[in-house]
């Protein structure tokens, strides 16, 4: 993956958590459960990414 798609994951992660946070002092679970959903989105990406990473590693180590 590349830097820019990296940084649009933590722009999304740390937009999830503002939602959470204002749905959390608002009473507004809609928000909040979005938020949470936005969260979870990035995580899933990043997850995404370290398999990516790692089997780009390994495949370099067996280059060599």
């Amino acid at each position: 993956m590349g830097l820019d798609d990296k940084i649009g994951n933590e722009a999304t992660e740390a937009k999830g958590k503002v939602k959470e946070s204002a749905g959390s002092a608002t009473g507004n679970e809609s928000l909040e459960a979005e938020g949470k959903g936005d969260q979870g989105e990035a995580k899933v990406k990043k997850a995404g990414e370290n398999v990516k990473d790692a089997a780009s590693n390994i495949k370099d180590t067996f280059k060599s």
